[in-house]
């Protein structure tokens, strides 16, 4: 299975932006559909964002879609997440998920290898 190590969270004002990276190492990271999920206390984990073994379908939940954009790049190993528009309810912890699925998934089922995590903060 892929390892995945996700990186850029922090504390930002409502409005601000953050950018999420997570690195992967192990099997080819290409064969692999991507999505980014967040868990806030006492809720469950929840999809954000999904994207093809291409790079090219990617799917959003409604709550990010228009502000948020998750991209990668194959050639070096890396899952993005770029989040506008920052709101006190994105508070949670971000994590980088890795499924064998080949269509995209927003099922949190679906993914078989998953970081540890970065939190990320807004405040109002």
């Amino acid at each position: 299975q892929v390892h995945l190590v996700e990186s850029g969270g922090g504390l930002v004002q409502a409005g601000g932006s953050l950018r999420l990276s997570c690195a992967a190492s192990g099997r080819t990271f290409s064969s692999y559909t991507m999505g980014w999920f967040r868990q806030a206390p006492g809720k469950e984990r929840e999809f954000v964002a999904a994207i093809s073994r291409t790079g090219l379908t990617p799917v959003y939940a409604d709550s990010v879609k228009g502000r948020f954009t998750i991209s990668r790049d194959n050639t070096k190993n890396t899952l993005s997440l770029q989040m506008n528009s920052l709101k006190p309810e994105d508070t949670a912890v971000y994590y980088c998920a890795a499924s064998t699925r080949v269509l995209v998934t927003t099922s949190r089922a679906d993914y078989v290898s998953w970081g540890q995590g970065t939190q990320v903060t807004v405040s109002s």
